[in-house]
């Protein structure tokens, strides 16, 4: 059979005896009698066929021996891509160097492109689903198709997340060029992306095939190929009749295709054609692959009760490896040939796999937690202007500036931040500085605007997109907690997305634009593994923990959350109206994970960060009057918390009062406590905090955030003193 053979087991394995007793799955039975009973034409050679016969015949082989060893405890992930291998066909269109962004039923499309690479993929698949530490990406963290030297960057098992970064990527390859950034991929490279059915109505699928027909429709190049393998049943909830097609054919700024799974020759026509057009045109397209589903969901799914046998088994005609089979009869194969290369490819992927079963797994915490973004401790200074006192807003803006000047793969986007300016006038003037190719808005959706810095921070850029609120982020959450903070855990740092989201929030906007302007849920942000949190307060901090945000975005990949208080953007005076205690040039440094002490009373430690440093430093006046002198500790990172400093600064004192203008449930102080518990601090310690309520409109707003005498009180009491008089 030629290049069919080839892959024969070479070696002797003194167990293959008893990998041969493994028993024949029904769907093998099935398909080696099929394959036997297939009359051979008198046809030639054909290599594509045969490249698509062993990664499909591969692909299935290792879902079988994921079962197999599923059932002795050595396998720990079992999503099968059985039924799915025509998926190989479209590995085969496209080239070894597109980006391809693949869901866990793509295997037949790893093991073709690794094969394209020169590299047998399969070890690589059976690693993974022994939680293998020779697994080549994720190391054993998780079973994912990935690897560096093949352009495939490993995704997540939630539902459809990667397809705004899918659209990031293939926006950044233009983008590139047209800035010439160097980009991670070549020049005329276009993105895969592929997803099942049921996905197509996930929010967050719907909002990458949103953006690509947004960006389309203005004409804007994106060449991506999205791939909705379409197997016509999620889980055990069937898709209705046609309404995939009508979903995926209703934007007709995306080019369409649709072509059989158990027809792999027209498969591969139909992605070769649609692919080239996607290249030449860069022009997002939609090649919808009529697939079925073997083996059930998953190992732990039982199919039959959902499923009639007869229906199971009425699939099995539409076998892709069949189909395939059929292919190569016609190219003068005998199925007899066929069928016993099946065999022999089976002794070898089971041998493979009672090999990957002895491999060792992670043994140490240390060890599993390496790959997380890096948390160096380094600080970048910005340029300073003119050294003129200015607001928070004027800072961040000026150190945008200055970033956008000194590195070219810096881009600035998000809803309203290129003409307009900003909501604040925080962006102003960039767009006209550094044109529209770098300073850019958006359509309002924050998980679109999310996969762009997704997927430009993987492809060479610095994204810096804007999240106007905080309480818009928590709609697009998981592409922070999902997407962004997982890719270096699950590649061991081989793939990285640094990014810095610029995200306005917190209160005290005396009673305007209630909750939804006025959020201050950092909660959810400060339990997401590697992110960093940076959180200014003052004018000069601001600039300088922006461009050490940059930096470690930069050179370290780091996914950086800078929460900007909106109540400070514009404030100038500190005490009195008109002191201008508030202002600060826009330069100095701050080095990752470090706080700002301010004084050095001997009383009491006040720590706090953002609008809480404003009125620590306040409170801290009034009580000086009162012969309590306090020092004030500016947090500055919420993630990592500068636990060294805090713990400097509460000895010096040996009392602490954390006042935290979050909410007092899942709030800031709560980490802060239980630091000072860990480390042992054995002095008084107290917190006030905002309350458990969302902001309402108007004066009412100041009843359930946190106040300055309420501060003053807590103080007071943890030192000792009187109370002011509230008469």
């Amino acid at each position: 059979m030629g290049q069919v053979l080839r892959r024969a087991s070479s070696g002797a394995h003194a167990e293959l005896a008893g990998y041969a007793a493994v028993k024949l799955d029904p769907l093998e039975m099935h398909l080696l009698d099929a394959l036997r009973a297939g009359p051979a034409g008198d046809g030639g050679h054909a290599p594509e066929a045969e490249a698509i016969w062993r990664a499909q015949v591969g692909s299935r082989l290792c879902d079988l021996a994921a079962r197999a060893l599923q059932s002795t405890g050595r396998s720990f992930y079992s999503i099968a891509s059985a039924g799915h291998e025509s998926n190989a066909a479209v590995a085969l269109a496209l080239r070894p160097t597109d980006p391809a962004l693949l869901h866990y039923r793509s295997g037949a499309f790893y093991l073709a492109r690794a094969e394209q690479a020169g590299r047998d993929g399969v070890p690589d698949i059976l690693h993974g689903v022994t939680a293998a530490t020779a697994e080549p990406i994720a190391g054993g963290r998780h079973k994912v198709f990935g690897h560096p030297d093949l352009a495939v960057v490993p995704q997540t098992s939630t539902i459809a997340s990667h397809l705004p970064r899918a659209v990031g990527v293939a926006f950044a390859l233009d983008r590139a060029r047209r800035l010439g950034v160097q980009a991670s991929w070549p020049e005329d490279a276009i993105a895969v992306c592929s997803f099942g059915d049921a996905s197509v109505n996930h929010a967050t699928a719907q909002a990458g095939l949103n953006t690509a027909a947004w960006l389309a429709h203005q004409a804007l190049p994106l060449p991506l190929l999205f791939v909705c393998e379409d197997n016509g049943i999620g889980i055990s909830v069937r898709s209705p009749s046609g309404w995939v097609e009508s979903a995926l054919r209703g934007r007709p700024a995306l080019l369409y295709e649709r072509a059989p799974g158990d027809d792999p020759e027209l498969v591969l026509e139909t992605a070769q054609d649609l692919a080239e057009r996607v290249r030449a045109e860069r022009r997002p397209g939609v090649l919808h692959l009529r697939t079925v589903r073997y083996l059930s969901h998953a190992g732990a799914d039982v199919e039959s009760a959902y499923r009639t046998p007869q229906e199971i088994r009425a699939e099995w005609a539409a076998d892709p490896i069949l189909a395939t089979g059929r292919w190569l009869a016609a190219a003068g194969k005998s199925g007899e040939e066929l069928a016993e290369d099946y065999l022999r490819e089976r002794e070898r992927v089971l041998a493979l796999a009672h090999d990957a079963a002895q491999e060792p797994q992670l043994e140490s915490a240390e060890e599993v937690m390496r790959p997380l973004a890096p948390r160096t401790a380094r600080a970048a200074s910005p340029a300073s202007a003119d050294g003129e006192p200015v607001t928070l807003a004027q800072a961040i803006n000026a150190a945008l500036a200055d970033a956008l000047q000194r590195d070219p793969s810096v881009l600035v986007f998000g809803e309203d931040v290129a003409v307009k300016g900003g909501v604040y006038g925080v962006t102003r003037g960039l767009q006209q500085r550094f044109g529209a190719g770098r300073v850019f808005d958006t359509l309002l959706d924050e998980t679109s605007i999310l996969g762009l810095a997704l997927g430009a921070g993987l492809s060479g850029f610095v994204p810096v997109p804007e999240i106007q609120y905080l309480a818009y982020l928590h709609n697009a959450e998981d592409q922070l907690r999902g997407e962004a903070a997982t890719l270096q855990f699950f590649s061991q740092g081989r793939y990285r997305n640094g990014m810095v989201v610029r995200v306005a929030g917190y209160g005290y906007q005396k009673g305007f634009g209630g909750h939804f302007h006025n959020d201050d849920a950092v909660g959810v942000l400060r339990d997401i593994p590697g992110l960093v949190i940076a959180s200014p307060g003052r004018p000069d901090d601001a600039a300088a923990m922006l461009g050490t945000c940059l930096e470690s975005a930069r050179a370290d990949g780091a996914v950086c959350v800078f929460l900007e208080p909106i109540a400070l953007y514009h404030a100038r005076d500190l005490h009195e109206d008109g002191d201008g205690g508030w202002l600060a040039p826009p330069s100095g440094d701050a080095q990752l994970g470090a706080a700002r002490t301010y004084g050095d009373g001997e009383d009491l430690t006040i720590v706090s960060w953002a609008n809480g440093l404003r009125m620590s430093l306040r409170v801290a006046r009034l009580l000086a009057a009162r012969g309590v002198h306090a020092r004030v500790l500016d947090l500055r990172w919420l993630a990592p918390l500068p636990v060294d400093d805090l713990l400097r600064e509460a000895r010096a004192t040996g009392r602490v009062l954390v006042v935290d203008e979050t909410r007092r449930t899942g709030g800031v102080s709560e980490g802060v406590l239980a630091a000072l518990v860990d480390a042992g601090f054995d002095g008084r310690v107290a917190r006030v905090a905002s309350k458990d309520s969302f902001i309402p409109l108007g004066d009412a707003s100041s009843l359930v955030l946190l106040s300055e005498p309420e501060i003053e009180e807590a103080a007071l009491a943890l030192c000792g003193a009187a109370a002011p008089s509230k008469a």
